[in-house]
């Protein structure tokens, strides 16, 4: 599964998830996962083993297409915060039927949940949370075009656990319950967009 980079050891793993800034200048590592590299020390939440690769500097980690973390700086500069917000949109667009609130982006994406959410903002427009909610309804209404799942079946899907909120988000986006937009694309053969 690595093809570039060192193998974790124990040694590593255990700098890693004990943030020992001791192991700082030997070695960087990445979580696959996220997309991100950071220093041993780096006190973002310890990543799945299985997610980690090692590389013996920034250089290497950013050659395997890693970003530097927000957090930790591993690349002695910091990530372009157009970058950065690319790297959450990217986080949220795969991970959008999670539970995702604004502390659980910033720990993955590695910054703070102001600094996020006021980056995020100035760089998309919207708010992260304005944005998953889009991802989310764009997404019901593909399914709402092209399949037969219940209305309960698509909310829960698409990571909106009540039935009832769903239409609720859905009508006030669309101006139409989700049943009434089904009931319109199928009356129109599929039309609507």
């Amino acid at each position: 599964m690595r093809k570039q980079g060192q193998p974790l050891t124990e040694e590593l793993w255990q700098a890693i998830v004990g943030n020992n800034a001791t192991y700082d200048n030997r070695f960087i590592y990445a979580v696959q996962s996220t997309g991100i590299f950071c220093r041993p020390s780096c006190k973002s939440r310890p990543p799945k083993r299985g997610h980690v690769r090692i590389f013996a500097n920034a250089e290497e980690a950013l050659s395997a297409n890693f970003r530097p973390c927000k957090r930790c700086k591993p690349a002695h500069g910091q990530l372009p915060d157009a970058e950065w917000v690319e790297q959450i949109t990217g986080y949220m667009d795969v991970h959008y039927r999670e539970k995702l609130t604004l502390d659980i982006l910033a720990e993955m994406c590695h910054g703070s949940p102001y600094h996020l959410h006021r980056t995020f903002k100035r760089i998309k427009g919207v708010t992260p949370a304005l944005y998953l909610q889009q991802r989310r309804l764009n997404t019901a209404t593909k399914y709402l075009r092209t399949t037969d799942k219940a209305i309960s079946e698509i909310a829960e899907t698409v990571g909106i656990g009540s039935t009832s909120y769903f239409i609720t988000l859905f009508k006030k986006a669309t101006g139409q319950t989700p049943s009434e937009y089904r009931e319109c694309v199928n009356r129109t053969g599929g039309t609507l967009s």
